[in-house]
């Protein structure tokens, strides 16, 4: 299937957000991995939390303070590294298929996409150290609507700017939360399960699941 929008979710879909405790890994010590997971679940929790209450910080600051916590609950890891690891969110590691993919959709005349919780400056960055602004043809925040994902507002952003129905847009996300959203808004959903995890939200299903964004273009 060809569709006018390839649309991609970013921090797990586009770019690894594990790659910045990765590249400290030996300064944090034994406990790399487990602060990493704490801090990218308390990210997205905070997003969840301020939502729900209508009381929207954007996703840098999520980000610094999802890090304090994972600190606090890792004694092990030592809070002088902060800057060094915020630092390093600013330049994740793009997934080893992802240039080549996105050039391949952008050479069949798609028009490409980042839909994103971060912040304008997060995505700007995160595209220029990845070398994909060439192909990239927008950058979609959740900050001119102040909410975060799930909110129909947030899938909205796309439909609206580029004045297309959900269902010409493919939207690619390694979230199933994300995906959910999505398809009860009306995109045509790929679920990127890249870490093998079980099927949720069964009343809201992806259109296709692949392991890693490689046969994407074969869909």
């Amino acid at each position: 299937m060809s569709f006018a929008a390839y649309v991609f979710d970013a921090y797990g879909t586009l770019f690894d957000v594990h790659a910045a405790v990765r590249r400290h890994a030996d300064r944090v010590g034994p406990d790399a991995q487990s602060l990493s997971e704490i801090w990218r679940a308390k990210q997205l929790e905070y997003s969840w939390v301020r939502s729900l209450m209508g009381s929207y910080r954007d996703f840098w600051a999520l980000t610094e303070e999802a890090l304090d916590f994972a600190f606090a609950k890792v004694p092990g890891a030592d809070p002088a590294l902060r800057g060094d690891l915020l630092a390093a969110y600013w330049s994740l590691d793009c997934y080893p298929e992802v240039p080549s993919v996105l050039k391949s959709l952008k050479a069949s005349g798609a028009r490409l996409a980042i839909l994103s919780n971060g912040s304008p400056d997060m995505l700007e960055s995160a595209v220029r150290s990845a070398a994909l602004d060439g192909v990239i043809d927008g950058i979609f925040s959740v900050d001119p609507v102040r909410r975060f994902k799930t909110d129909p507002a947030v899938y909205d952003l796309v439909t609206t700017a580029w004045r297309l129905y959900p269902g010409a847009v493919s939207f690619q996300s390694s979230n199933r939360w994300d995906i959910a959203g999505a398809s009860k808004f009306g995109f045509h959903t790929v679920w990127v399960n890249r870490s093998g995890q079980p099927d949720e939200y069964r009343d809201h299903p992806p259109s296709a699941i692949l392991p890693s964004l490689e046969t994407l273009r074969r869909l």
